[in-house]
């Protein structure tokens, strides 16, 4: 199984950072898994997508997540409502997917390690909230990636980085 881990979100808007601040720390050696901080860069990751993953992992700042640096996964809806074109500077997920469809593609299963934002404001930095959910959100994606990787395995067969 071939895993994308997408950090998205504009390290200049502070909390929004969230999501490239998380990939920069998972090991980018975490088997079947390729990490990339795709930042603002929208049309890169609908462009990457097309080349056949079988479940992308988003990381990003999200809203109404609860208190600031509160940590939510779930699955997300990839069906394209409205619309169907290429947006070169939409980065949220609908924009993505709907680029991706202009281009032909089809979104793998995705699920979301959200954060809710303290605030998105021009500056750099999160705030502390934000910043003491990076390692909690970390460990989110990894149990994430693990728990992808077990559900694509037959029963019994071992897992990647669990055999120790």
């Amino acid at each position: 199984m071939r895993i994308l881990v997408a950090g998205i979100g504009n390290i200049f808007l502070g909390d929004d950072g969230f999501g490239p601040e998380v990939v920069r720390r998972v090991p980018a050696d975490t088997p079947g898994t390729r990490v990339v901080d795709y930042g603002i860069r929208g049309m890169h990751l609908a462009y990457d997508l097309l080349d056949g993953w079988d479940a992308l992992v988003l990381v990003d700042a999200v809203p109404g997540a609860g208190e600031p640096g509160a940590v939510r996964v779930f699955e997300a809806d990839t069906a394209v409502r409205g619309p169907v074109g290429l947006d070169a500077h939409g980065m949220d997920p609908a924009a993505v997917f709907a680029s991706l469809a202009a281009l032909g593609g089809q979104a793998p299963p995705t699920v979301v390690v959200g954060c809710q934002v303290a605030a998105v404001e021009e500056g750099l930095g999160l705030s502390p909230a934000v910043a003491a959910a990076v390692g909690p959100a970390v460990d989110a994606v990894l149990r994430t990636v693990r728990r992808l990787h077990a559900e694509a395995q037959p029963a019994g067969a071992a897992v990647a980085g669990d055999e120790g």
